[in-house]
């Protein structure tokens, strides 16, 4: 603040006589000379009386800052006592900053021009207060001694003005902090725009390729599904027609087989005359040959009808237990041939929501592979309980201690026509299709049959049907 008011009261001009001689009129009279008698501090100063009540300050002062005279109205503006101020120094009524400016502005400016005008100062009051005046000043030589006189004049909306307009730069150079701060951020953003406006132009770029590509790949998959299904049209035809042609042909073959087995029931029962036992021999021969063909057809029919959905399932309540009892006599003179233990098991009250004929065909089927490759002295058990991890299915299993499936063949077993022993010197004789109609019928009462094994420990086949709930 001292700065700005060191250029606002820049020297205006040179004071001339005039001035002098108007700045006479309020010089203080020495009491006891005349009012030309120059200003002497040790002698007792008295103002004139005008001077003295005067609606502004006044002060005297010598070059070395003594005040030799002051005013009423300046005594009472700063709240002193007369003889409380005369003899002290000027700097002694200035505020630190109003000393230093004092110091390095006003007094060399007095000094080299002799005088100054409209110079804002600080004063401090007794209380402390700061009071802000206008002064004016001239220095004069009185009998060899330089005074300096100076009028104050109280200011009052000047420093409310200049407070406010302190206040207003303030708070526009914070503004401007703010808002350059504010330019900041928004070129930041910008930048940050001009970033993502980019990410997102490559992003739809890139999305615009992979949507062509998309677009290519389902117009090649339309292009293969649509040929996927003429392939599939053409092969349901194709397996249509086989199914339709096994069934013809097994019926046509049933025939003749039927015929055979009752032309050598005829022999052995000698409606055509005696029969050696050598003609006996080979008459049974005869009968077990067509017995396992007329086996092979019914497996090949009983497929047909299964593929081409010709099989119909009469669903009702099915007690395992009984099935087990009526599929029992048809396996035990297998089961003596061989030499094999029979178990079962099956928990009291088991029963499943199943075809009863189908169920007795599946578990026959079972127990007769079981039979066909457990080596002598071996056991077959089945076991029949509630499903403990699915309370809405029964489990029907059988198990072996026969020779087991490798894994690699374990998978392939439910395929048509596969055999678990596939070599020309096999013991065990079939067309590989009992599985496959086995795991068919039980999807088709909705369940289904699956298989584990261990080689040379044994295996598990396990029939999962819905259980029977009492409505």
């Amino acid at each position: 603040m001292s700065d700005d008011v060191a250029e606002r009261d820049r020297v205006k001009r040179d004071v001339g006589h005039d001035a002098h001689d108007a700045h006479d009129a309020m010089t203080p009279h020495v009491s006891g000379g005349s009012r030309e008698a120059p200003l002497d501090v040790k002698l007792d100063v008295t103002l004139d009386l005008t001077l003295d009540d005067a609606p502004c300050g006044y002060v005297a002062f010598a070059d070395d800052g003594t005040l030799v005279a002051v005013n009423r109205t300046l005594c009472e503006l700063l709240g002193y006592a007369r003889d409380e101020l005369v003899g002290r120094s000027i700097e002694s009524i200035f505020p630190v900053g109003t000393r230093i400016f004092y110091q390095t502005h006003f007094f060399p400016l007095v000094r080299l021009h002799g005088h100054a005008e409209e110079v804002f100062l600080m004063l401090r009051g007794k209380d402390g207060a700061d009071i802000g005046v206008m002064a004016n000043a001239v220095r004069r030589e009185r009998s060899g001694e330089c005074i300096t006189e100076c009028v104050l004049m109280q200011v009052r909306e000047r420093r409310k003005f200049e407070e406010a307009l302190i206040r207003a730069k303030k708070e526009a150079e914070e503004a401007r902090a703010a808002a350059e701060l504010q330019r900041h951020h928004v070129e930041e953003a910008n930048a940050l725009l001009e970033r993502q406006a980019l990410e997102l132009e490559l992003q739809q770029q890139h999305l615009e390729d992979q949507a062509e590509e998309l677009r290519t790949l389902n117009e090649n998959l339309v292009e293969r599904t649509d040929e996927l299904e003429r392939q599939r049209a053409i092969a349901d035809q194709a397996n249509h027609a086989k199914s339709e042609f096994l069934a013809v042909m097994s019926h046509e073959l049933r025939t003749p087989l039927n015929a055979i087995g009752g032309y050598v029931q005829l022999l052995e029962m000698g409606i055509h005359g005696p029969v050696t036992p050598a003609q006996s021999e080979a008459l049974a021969k005869v009968s077990r040959s067509q017995r396992h063909l007329l086996n092979l057809v019914n497996d090949v029919l009983n497929l047909a009808r299964v593929e081409a959905g010709r099989v119909d399932y009469a669903l009702e309540q099915v007690t395992i237990r009984e099935v087990v009892d009526a599929v029992l006599p048809m396996v035990e003179p297998q089961l003596d041939a061989q030499h094999l233990r029979f178990d079962v098991r099956v928990a009291p009250g088991v029963a499943a929501h199943a075809d009863r004929q189908k169920v007795e065909q599946i578990l026959l089927n079972l127990i007769s592979n079981a039979v066909k490759f457990t080596p002598p002295d071996g056991t077959v058990s089945v076991d029949a309980a509630e499903d403990e991890s699915d309370a809405s299915r029964v489990i029907l299993r059988v198990t072996d201690t026969g020779i087991g499936i490798a894994p690699a063949q374990l998978a392939e077993i439910f395929e048509p026509f596969v055999q678990v022993d596939a070599s020309h010197t096999r013991r065990a004789q079939g067309t590989g299709l009992g599985l496959t109609i086995s795991r068919d019928l039980a999807r088709g009462m909705g369940g289904d049959l699956t298989a584990t094994s261990e080689p040379g420990k044994g295996s598990a086949f396990t029939l999962t049907l819905p259980r029977f709930a009492a409505t």
